[in-house]
């Protein structure tokens, strides 16, 4: 079952991303949550992620701007081991508190609050106007890197804070969409390499082939998203998955999940 839902999941959310303006990656983290501990389900994301963006770079990736890359990617590359090292150590913390509801235990941890604060943010980010349209001047770039970096490696989210710094750095559509990818890659490279050791002691946790199986529904959501409609946003679809991670991002800091 968990397979079934997981690829279900997987190929909506890489079609989804199409039209709603939201990452593969905060889409179908809260999913992998649902089955695996909080930083075994920030592993699978960043692997299914990664290989959705090699995927990704195989076709666009010949458009980068690399002056971009290296003024954007460097700091990203830096801080998003930085970043996946404070999900280490969050991950080692004892809970806050706990409590009782219907005679049943709950605990908040510090790793879901931090998780479930982010995924409110960037859902937030998504949606709000003012916030959505955010950009920076092109001389930002390396602090760019760094916020992006930082938090792509803690959580996965990274698409939105790079796409408004890059937004301002004068690239043609298939130089922005593939320095973006290519920044991505890299990053999430990064956080791997971090996260190795989690995959390593975790082996019999992760299920590799869900992984797999989860990768190729991302690639055919995104293959048929893109046959249905070239790059649209639809509001109310946007509004409606940010109100979903929001109230799954509170059951998630209160522990319920």
């Amino acid at each position: 079952m968990d397979y079934i839902i997981i690829c279900i999941v997987s190929l909506l959310a890489s079609g989804l991303t199409l039209f709603s303006g939201f990452g593969l990656g905060t889409i179908l983290l809260p999913v992998f949550a649902l089955f695996f501990p909080v930083e075994i389900a920030i592993t699978l994301t960043a692997i299914v992620h990664f290989l959705n963006n090699l995927f990704k770079l195989a076709l666009l990736g010949k458009h980068a701007n690399y002056k971009v890359i290296v003024a954007f990617g460097v700091p990203a590359i830096l801080f998003a081991f930085l970043g996946a090292y404070t999900l280490k150590y969050l991950t080692g913390l004892a809970p806050l508190f706990d409590y009782t509801l219907f005679d049943k235990q709950f605990y908040i941890e510090p790793l879901k609050v931090v998780i479930g604060l982010l995924l409110i943010f960037f859902a937030l980010l998504d949606i709000i106007p003012k916030l959505k349209n955010l950009q920076f001047d092109q001389k930002y770039l390396p602090f760019g890197g760094v916020l992006s970096g930082y938090f792509g490696g803690l959580s996965g989210h990274q698409g939105a804070l790079r796409s408004a710094f890059l937004i301002r750095a004068k690239l043609s559509k298939e130089a922005f969409i593939a320095t973006g990818v290519v920044i991505a890659c890299v990053i999430d490279i990064s956080r791997l390499s971090v996260y190795a050791e989690t995959i390593i002691e975790q082996k019999d946790i992760l299920n590799y082939s869900l992984v797999i199986a989860a990768t190729i529904a991302a690639f055919f959501g995104a293959y048929f998203g893109n046959k249905l409609v070239k790059k649209v946003t639809i509001d109310s679809l946007q509004k409606f998955v940010a109100f979903l991670l929001i109230v799954f991002s509170f059951f998630f800091i209160l522990g319920i999940i």
